[in-house]
């Protein structure tokens, strides 16, 4: 197991660099063009520790989505893998997007390949702090993340109501006399630690697109991190961020993607470029800034 679980990173971290997640998504047409070289695919690598050098020692957290290193062949796992692996020893909580779900062993080799540390049989190249799930398929496929997320002190985001303008479409509808990602909540909670002073390693992904149920959603998930996706390009704003949080400094966190590495200008220079995440991520926490102890934001 590492030194640290996943709640003690989210609160060792959150208490010292806020609730700012720096997404790393790599997509060679929303980045500079001096990644670019003729070694097809080296540019992943470039890119991955380009932003890993901006943002050490200003963010908390990393969320790598796999969907862009998978993209890229095997230089884009490479590079996904190591940069999991320096994200993790400069002491950032590191979150892999894989969204992954499925039945019975194919679950538990999921859980495996990610959640599983190398000395208790898990590959390592991909081990995460925490990952995103997908509970479509069915309590069952979610028992063998959260058995792997309790005993290696690991933690994961299950996806309950989320950020696309299409989530309504299944997860706004009645199932009984409950919608889905109400059902999908008290799922989640179930898994909750009896605990109730602490957080729950078990949380949600509820989008920052969606104030008035994440509102809801919140009040069934009292102990539970959320993942508020959707700040900035697809629409949420700072108020319907603060809507989900709790009351418990860690019990929301933010990610920013192509917020904070997209660019327009693909000619920008490197050192133009690095200075750009920078500023970025200082105006993205200042906005999201919240002081629990007087219960408002700390820019208001």
């Amino acid at each position: 197991m590492n030194a640290r679980t996943w709640i003690e990173i989210v609160e060792d971290n959150v208490g010292q660099y806020g609730d700012l997640v720096a997404g790393i998504d790599p997509s060679l047409g929303d980045v500079p063009r001096f990644f670019e070289r003729d070694d097809a695919g080296g540019w992943v690598d470039r890119f991955v520790n380009f932003v890993l050098d901006a943002v050490e020692g200003r963010v908390g957290f990393v969320k790598f989505q796999s969907a862009y290193f998978e993209a890229c062949g095997l230089p884009g796992l490479a590079a996904l893998a190591s940069g999991m692996k320096r994200a993790k020893a400069a002491g950032m909580g590191v979150i892999l997007d894989a969204k992954r779900g499925d039945i019975g062993a194919t679950a538990a080799a999921y859980a495996r390949a990610y959640l599983t540390p190398a000395s208790e049989g898990g590959s390592g190249d991909f081990e995460a702090d925490c990952l995103t799930v997908n509970p479509l398929m069915g309590p069952d496929t979610l028992e063998p993340f959260v058995e792997c997320a309790n005993r290696f002190g690991k933690g994961l985001f299950v996806l309950c109501r989320t950020s696309n303008p299409g989530a309504g479409w299944l997860q706004d509808k009645m199932a009984g006399n409950r919608l889905i990602s109400d059902r999908v909540a008290d799922l989640i909670g179930s898994f909750a630690t009896a605990d109730l002073r602490s957080l729950s390693p078990i949380g949600a992904v509820v989008g920052a697109t969606v104030p008035n149920e994440g509102r809801r959603l919140r009040q069934l998930l009292p102990n539970s991190i959320i993942l508020a996706p959707g700040l900035g390009a697809q629409g949420g704003d700072i108020a319907s961020i603060h809507s989900l949080r709790g009351v418990r400094p860690g019990d929301l966190l933010v990610p920013v993607s192509r917020g904070l590495t997209r660019v327009d200008d693909r000619d920008i220079p490197a050192e133009l470029y690095r200075h750009m995440i920078i500023e970025r991520i200082g105006s993205f926490q200042a906005a999201i800034a919240y002081d629990h102890a007087y219960g408002h934001s700390k820019s208001a």
